[in-house]
């Protein structure tokens, strides 16, 4: 082989990788380097601090993160358990959010290995003329049970760009975007989660 082919496949491989790297999801996340060597497998699904006006679009949220960490491979702990045992076993009051309970708590009341707690931080649809973009945005943090260490979190925005001649059919659009949007982002930042 010589120095033109050993080139040229070189070439070849740098390429290669470099479009598959292209092709990565790329949403920026943190994790803990032993992340697998700490055998999580149970993860407690905390109820999402909602930093929007809509309680439906957390339900959502949490619906979709709850399925897309089954499809992972975690077993399925149902919400209402959830939420029944963290409000009677530890005087939360109902829709509030779970952020304020340390991971340890939740990992002793509900016998878990970590915690996940989402935040929606936005659920808006801007409406411009003939332009609506709708932009949700989610950040999620998985907090060991045991020492409340942080062990993996991601923060990632979706932006839908509808355009139509009237407000009507913009706003159609718009909400028949949501859902779609939530599981785009749902499926991108959970993708680097192992």
């Amino acid at each position: 082989m010589g120095l033109m082919d050993t080139l040229k496949t070189g070439l070849t491989f740098f390429l290669i990788i470099f479009g598959i790297s292209g092709c990565a999801s790329g949403v920026p996340h943190t994790i803990a380097p032993d992340y697998n060597q700490r055998g999580v497998r149970l993860i407690a699904l905390a109820p999402v601090d909602n930093r929007t006006n809509d309680e439906e679009a957390a339900k959502l949220l949490r619906e979709t993160i709850l399925d897309a960490l089954y499809f992972k491979g975690y077993p399925r702990i149902p919400l209402d358990m959830i939420d029944d045992k963290l409000t009677v076993d530890r005087g939360r009051k109902t829709g509030e959010s779970a952020g304020s309970i340390s991971p340890t708590v939740i990992g002793k009341v509900l016998g878990v290995d970590a915690v996940m707690y989402p935040r929606l931080l936005d659920w808006k649809t801007s409406f411009i003329s003939v332009y609506a973009p709708t932009t949700v945005s989610v950040a999620l943090e998985l907090k060991d049970a045991e020492t409340g260490i942080l062990l993996w979190s991601s923060q990632h925005s979706v932006v839908d760009r509808h355009y139509d001649f009237t407000r009507k059919r913009l706003e159609l659009k718009a909400c028949q975007s949501y859902e779609p949007a939530v599981r785009r982002i749902v499926d991108e930042t959970l993708s680097s989660l192992p």
